[in-house]
């Protein structure tokens, strides 16, 4: 089978899905005036009052030295585990630490350290330690380049590491942790939606109280934050802001407490049939209550919610490649095609999704535009850089013609690889978006930890890990069988 017809055998799976999950998708506007909230919310950039970045400072800080000492402790001890990710123990250790959230960590790690920053760095190291573990390791066994017999043997395996493979790696290795602290500093402003006083503390309470203008100062604050992040982290900075921000952000533990640890490891996350000696019978009415009423319909939720997402990101990137492209648009049209694209690739999902939620009400319509818009535009970035690597053969044609028989045909295969590689991600999105209001299994499990529930929790973060873990698998085959993978190497582009 050629490679044309598994591309569309693939395409045409994918879009029957999408047709069946919209049968079972709640898309409803619910808002009583939506436009006329939008339209709120687009006049309020008019009334930005640049006056009050003062009482901001103190909030875009903690977003960076959170972050910061975030991605330094992620990658410390990322670079550690990635010698062993070769365990099978340990890779799915790590699968399951990464397939869980930040924001989930951050309100499991509130049960034990309270609010405060140490809540924030371990949510976000934690499973950005078990991504790096697994990049990393990728990555080094990607530039094992050196033959052993061309080595010494009297050459021990250290300074063969050292002096042979961590050289030729490290510029992938430096990039793409460069490229996580642009995730980091995401990661570390949403948090502040979940209490945590970094610059979506803020955003959230502007968006509650509809003071627009205030959301559109914030917004662009981080807007660029991240277009500048390479003038103020990078190999040589990073150091130095790691200390800086160890000595300035507060990291108070008084609301931490060892029986509250104790507590929650011992009895807390213990399934309520064990504490309370439960029959087997009972035990499992118990489970299967849970695993009928909330396990079911999350996981069926969040995969409706994800298969729409992933075919709307596919249309949108397949329709706004062109704009960066110079085949297609003129350098001025190019360069706002630019803006545009990194404002939304920018802007976390959970940002945009509580964005459309305060305009259109609580469904997965909110939820969908929010992923889409976001994907869509690092997938359509990606692709316009390639097109404008292309050598064009039908230089003459139009553009309709061009685009559909020779850029479209020519870039497709690339373009699956990165949409199934992002399909992991998607997923994780859509398992969180639930804490909005949608009914995916982040809408569970913020209702049992709402009602303290602990270890329902825990059942439902196995469920979700399980279901992202399945997913990445699922993706995996599926570029395989394209034969894509290649495509992501040396691109210089990182999608996780």
């Amino acid at each position: 089978m050629s490679s044309k017809s598994r591309e569309l055998n693939v395409s045409l799976i994918f879009l029957a899905v999408f047709v069946i999950s919209l049968f079972f998708a709640d898309l409803e506007i619910s808002a009583y005036e939506p436009f006329l909230e939008l339209s709120k919310f687009i006049s309020g950039i008019k009334d930005i009052n640049f006056s009050s970045i003062d009482t901001l400072l103190e909030a875009v800080l903690q977003t960076i030295y959170i972050a910061t000492i975030s991605i330094v402790l992620s990658a410390v001890f990322g670079f550690i585990l990635s010698f062993y990710f070769k365990y099978m123990l340990v890779r799915v250790t790590l699968a399951y630490i990464r397939a869980i959230h930040e924001i989930f960590w951050a309100l499991i790690f509130l049960q034990i350290f309270g609010l405060n920053t140490i809540t924030a760095i371990l949510a976000i190291s934690l499973p950005y330690s078990a991504i790096l573990a697994k990049v990393y390791a990728e990555i080094l066994e990607e530039y094992d380049t050196f033959d052993e017999k061309t080595i010494s043997q009297k050459v021990s395996k250290i300074s063969a590491f050292f002096y042979t493979k961590l050289p030729n790696a490290m510029p992938h290795l430096i990039s793409y942790t460069l490229y996580r602290f642009e995730c980091a500093m995401k990661s570390s402003a949403i948090l502040g939606f979940v209490g945590i006083a970094t610059l979506g503390y803020y955003l959230s309470s502007s968006f509650n109280e509809g003071h627009y203008n205030d959301v559109w100062l914030m917004l662009i604050i981080f807007y660029i934050l991240i277009a500048t992040i390479k003038f103020w982290f990078n190999k040589f900075t990073v150091l130095i802001l790691f200390v800086i921000s160890f000595i300035q952000m507060p990291m108070s533990i008084n609301s931490f407490s060892y029986d509250n640890l104790v507590r929650f490891l011992t009895e807390d996350i213990i399934p309520s049939p064990i504490k309370n000696d439960y029959t087997l019978i009972e035990g499992f009415n118990w489970f299967s209550k849970i695993f009928v009423n909330e396990i079911v319909p999350g996981v069926f939720n969040t995969v409706v919610l994800t298969q729409i997402s992933l075919v709307t990101t596919a249309i949108l990137a397949l329709i706004l490649f062109p704009m960066i492209s110079y085949r297609f648009v003129s350098k001025t049209g190019r360069f706002f095609s630019h803006i545009l694209l990194v404002v939304l690739r920018s802007t976390p999902e959970y940002i945009l999704a509580f964005l459309f939620l305060s305009i259109f009400g609580a469904s997965m319509l909110p939820a969908v535009l929010a992923l889409m818009l976001h994907n869509g535009a690092i997938i359509a970035f990606i692709i316009g850089k390639q097109s404008n690597e292309m050598q064009y053969v039908l230089d003459k044609s139009s553009h309709l013609n061009l685009y559909a028989y020779e850029v479209l045909p020519r870039l497709y295969s690339s373009f699956l690889a990165f949409l199934f590689y992002r399909w992991e991600v998607i997923m994780r999105e859509s398992a969180i978006l639930g804490i909005l209001g949608v009914a995916t299994l982040g809408f569970y499990i913020d209702s049992a930890l709402a009602d303290i529930r602990l270890d329902k929790v825990v059942i439902l973060l196995f469920f979700t890990a399980l279901l992202n873990i399945s997913i990445d698998l699922i993706s995996k085959k599926v570029r395989d069988y394209l034969k894509a993978d290649e495509k992501l190497i040396g691109c210089g582009c990182d999608l996780k």
